[in-house]
């Protein structure tokens, strides 16, 4: 907003405290960078000088489902949530490159681009468990990682067979014939969301398909994610390299779990044993989504942790 030349002091000084309420009103701002060739999108929450907050959702979600805890976090972090490619509003790969290689790939792009020695990183399923790969790998640029029930299942499959790739071939071929799922209106988007998540309260539900969903040139919505996330990577390391991935994390790790999501306890299944310094907290009453089944809790805990 600018100021006319002859304002007075008394002037001068509401304007600026005007700008300083606007600003902290002020939504993320959309910013973009390139990673293998695809244009990636990510909010940016502001405050540049605090230390960086990198938040990473996990699969067929988008950065906005951040927003209730970005909104709480951003005053004593710079906070950053980066849109997966082939989800929000970052592009599709061409090829339909959606292995584990490729986002771990992408969320290392991420932060050297953004330009910081070392970050903190709260990171949900697919995304818990690309950032974990990435604390691993650079366990030197991590201060703190927390993991909402993002390992991936316990497995002693050595790596892919035959069996698994002709599979993947197969499986392939009917998500390039698939149908996007196209509703008539927002609404019947809305009411999806609703079923996929008891938990989310009305308010919760509205907000993620605002975000989640693109009109079509025929009038009608559809999600933004990629048909091809239906499809897992062919191929990927074994768990036994997971778990020395895992071993080589070096910072403190907070895990965390709701027990009515149809994920295992890292705990009782032996995950949480290959890492160094980690502390698990469980969540009674809470899904999969526990930041937003439980979101108050969820940020006592992780403001404590961080």
């Amino acid at each position: 907003m600018p100021v006319p030349m002859d304002t007075s002091l008394v002037d001068l000084t509401r304007h600026r405290r005007q700008s300083i309420r606007m600003e902290n009103l002020s939504g993320p701002t959309s910013n973009a960078f390139i990673s293998q060739r695809l244009r990636m999108n990510y909010v940016d929450w502001g405050n540049p000088d605090a230390p960086p907050l990198i938040l990473q959702h996990g699969g067929r979600d988008h950065c906005r489902s951040w927003d209730w805890v970005a909104e709480a976090l951003r005053h004593d972090w710079h906070v950053i949530a980066p849109d997966l490619r082939g989800h929000g509003d970052s592009q599709w790969s061409p090829e339909g490159n959606y292995a584990m290689d490729a986002f771990v790939y992408d969320f290392a792009q991420l932060v050297d681009t953004l330009g910081y020695d070392q970050v903190t990183i709260v990171g949900h399923s697919l995304g818990g468990n690309i950032s974990t790969r990435f604390a691993g790998l650079y366990p030197e640029k991590v201060r703190k990682l927390v993991n909402i029930e993002g390992l991936g299942p316990v497995s002693t499959n050595p790596g892919p067979t035959m069996e698994d790739l002709h599979e993947w071939i197969e499986a392939k071929r009917k998500s390039a014939s698939r149908t996007p799922k196209r509703y008539a209106r927002p609404e019947d988007a809305y009411l999806r969301m609703k079923s996929e998540n008891a938990f989310l309260s009305d308010s919760q539900a509205r907000h993620l398909t605002t975000h989640g969903i693109q009109r079509n040139e025929d009038g009608t919505y559809s999600w933004k994610f990629d048909n091809y996330l239906n499809v897992w990577g062919a191929v990927d390391i074994s768990f036994a390299e997971k778990t020395r991935l895992w071993a080589s994390v070096t910072c403190p790790v907070l895990m965390l779990w709701g027990n009515r999501s149809f994920a295992s306890n890292p705990a009782a299944d032996g995950r949480l044993d290959h890492f160094k310094d980690v502390k698990l907290i469980e969540y009674p009453d809470a899904g999969h989504w526990l930041h937003h089944d439980q979101t108050a809790r969820f940020l006592k805990d992780v403001s404590a942790f961080l």
